[in-house]
């Protein structure tokens, strides 16, 4: 078995049993494998051990990736910053945009959607930590961001996804979760057109655990897949 078959099969076992803590099981769980600066024949090698899911960061690594088939047999997210210019590059081969952040964003994605004659599944982004560094919708305008895209065709949101503030303390890293888990609850309990609260993505390869623990069913994992990155 290689590294990258044995973390998955580990990582599956570890995501069931904490999901079992909360009443629910592995199967309850969307595991999405952060693909970032992972070649095709790496990606190829983690759908056949078993992820069903990919993210990708950088539309340029998408589509370099994407045309060397490293996809197949696996969902394709798009979970980094998008620019409203690179857009039209990705509408079409992902099966969703997890990082909707503005109306004209929205919009962007709305109209290259109409031209294929698709509807375009997205998360929307909450900024839950207030940093300047982050992208994303404070929790005080999410629900006016929302409201504004439920009214924007071709594009329909299934959930809300969050990167929190880097914390080692597990009751700071809660309170970010729990803010998050009751913004899902709120917004599921408010009837909008084209809107449903099925996922709620939170969660990374130093969080996971504790993301579940406290409501995620998804999780985007890069190093705990394959391996540490090293940046040049």
């Amino acid at each position: 078995m290689s590294q990258i078959s044995g973390n998955v099969a580990a990582l599956k076992k570890e995501i069931d049993e904490i999901a079992r803590l909360t009443g629910r099981s592995g199967d309850d769980i969307t595991l999405v494998a952060a693909t970032k600066m992972n070649d095709a024949e790496r990606v190829r090698e983690a759908v056949a051990a078993g992820i069903t899911v990919c993210g990708e960061n950088r539309v340029q690594e998408l589509l370099e990736k994407y045309e060397q088939g490293a996809y197949e047999g696996s969902e394709l997210h798009f979970i980094g910053t998008l620019q409203t210019n690179k857009v039209k590059y990705i509408v079409g081969k992902v099966q969703l945009i997890q990082s909707v952040n503005s109306v004209k964003l929205a919009k962007e994605i709305s109209k290259c959607a109409a031209k294929l004659g698709i509807v375009q599944d997205v998360l929307v982004e909450v900024n839950i930590g207030s940093e300047e560094s982050k992208s994303g919708a404070n929790v005080e305008s999410v629900y006016e961001l929302i409201e504004n895209i439920s009214l924007i065709p071709n594009i329909r949101v299934r959930g809300i996804m969050t990167i929190p503030p880097i914390s080692d303390n597990f009751d700071e890293q809660k309170c970010f979760f729990t803010k998050m888990q009751q913004l899902f609850i709120d917004i599921g309990t408010k009837k909008y057109d084209n809107i449903s609260m099925e996922f709620l993505s939170m969660g990374m390869s130093g969080d996971y655990r504790n993301a579940i623990l406290c409501g995620a069913n998804m999780v985007r994992i890069g190093t705990g897949i394959f391996g540490a990155r090293h940046y040049s």
